[in-house]
């Protein structure tokens, strides 16, 4: 989809919607076995998540919320099966099998806990927890109990980035180079307890946007950068606001990156190789790229996927990977590169949440936002 005036996440979700409406569903996604779904919060992604099963026939088995009142009328909209009284209810009902967790960022892990002891495989919205001590807790209490946990990100999951990547395995690209990424988005300052700028709910640019330009490198280098350089201002709530930040890993492959909350810039990736380099614009749910080709300068078109079915990408990606499928099982493993780079250039910056309070005092800072 592209248009000539910049949208919200909300507004392109919607106007992707709307291109798709009375369209069949296209057959070759959902191709695993079907599994129970509940999906625990009731935000936008949730109604996102729960529209996007009603385009492709099925419904959401269950949902949880705190407020229940909340889940009772989004159970209502769409025609959810259950709403359960308690999110213990939830873990406990053989009728569900996966969940999706669409909460705060600060309150996944928590969730993680609970729901992977139970037994649910899970799709966690990104970013899928504050930290990397945190992320590396819920795969060891995944793989204890025999389920997959996934990260939502979707970049991780548009059938784009699949198709040009087993171009770039084929060596037709020649090798990578450089990845320059840009998100930029205005968040008034105003009332500063939204969840952008307050610390209390992970606000910041990093776990907010920056999950997405890392991840849009990571997919196309050869390993995880174990070098970082990097500057950020803070707002006043303590929070990373805007930071400029160049990676390089094992293989000489850079990574350069601008965020900012407080400052519109486009969502364009830039990936440099040998023989082309990639443009990638509106890259988060990306169904379009141009290859420009170095020999010549001639531009090729690439296109694959739906930017509308991005979530159905997700949750099909979960259920083929509890199928066995072991391109599916791995993506955590670049979710977990990614929030390796994130916790450490947040804590370069000295950014550090209430539930890392001690990790603060150990290293001699103080907490966002006190």
């Amino acid at each position: 989809m592209s248009t000539s005036t910049p949208l919200d996440a909300a507004q392109a979700a919607d106007a992707a919607f709307k291109a798709v409406q009375g369209k069949p569903f296209p057959s070759d996604i959902f191709v695993a076995p079907h599994l129970r779904w509940a999906v625990i919060g009731c935000g936008a992604i949730a109604n996102q998540m729960a529209q996007t099963m009603a385009l492709a026939g099925r419904k959401l088995a269950g949902v949880a919320n705190r407020t229940k009142g909340k889940a009772v009328e989004f159970a209502e909209r769409y025609g959810v099966e259950r709403v359960f009284d308690s999110f213990e209810e939830l873990y406990a009902s053989p009728d569900i099998d996966a969940v999706y967790i669409t909460t705060p960022h600060n309150t996944h892990i928590a969730f993680l806990r609970e729901a992977l002891a139970a037994g649910k495989h899970v799709l966690c919205e990104k970013a899928i927890t504050l930290n990397s001590a945190e992320l590396a807790e819920a795969r060891a209490i995944a793989a204890e109990h025999g389920v997959v946990l996934m990260d939502a990100t979707t970049i991780l999951h548009m059938p784009l980035y699949t198709k040009l990547l087993k171009r770039v395995s084929t060596g037709e690209f020649g090798a990578m180079n450089l990845a320059q990424v840009n998100f930029g988005s205005y968040k008034e300052y105003g009332d500063l307890t939204n969840r952008f700028y307050n610390p209390r709910l992970a606000g910041g640019a990093m776990l907010d946007i920056g999950v997405y330009a890392l991840s849009a490198a990571r997919l196309f280098m050869a390993s995880h950068p174990d070098e970082v350089v990097s500057l950020a201002n803070r707002a006043a709530t303590g929070v990373d606001e805007t930071s400029g930040f160049v990676t390089r890993n094992a293989e000489g492959q850079l990574g350069v990156f601008s965020l900012s909350l407080h400052s519109k810039q486009p969502k364009r990736a830039m990936i440099s190789f040998d023989n082309c380099y990639l443009e990638i614009n509106d890259y988060p749910r990306a169904d379009r790229a141009e290859i420009v080709w170095t020999s010549d300068g001639h531009r090729e078109i690439v296109e694959e996927g739906e930017e509308a079915y991005a979530l159905a990408y997700e949750m099909a990606d979960l259920e083929a990977a509890v199928a066995g499928d072991e391109s599916k099982l791995k993506l955590i493993d670049y979710a977990a590169d990614v929030m390796d780079t994130m916790t450490r250039l947040r804590y370069d910056w000295g950014v550090y949440y209430p539930e890392e309070a001690e990790l603060a005092q150990a290293a001699g800072v103080a907490v966002a936002g006190e």
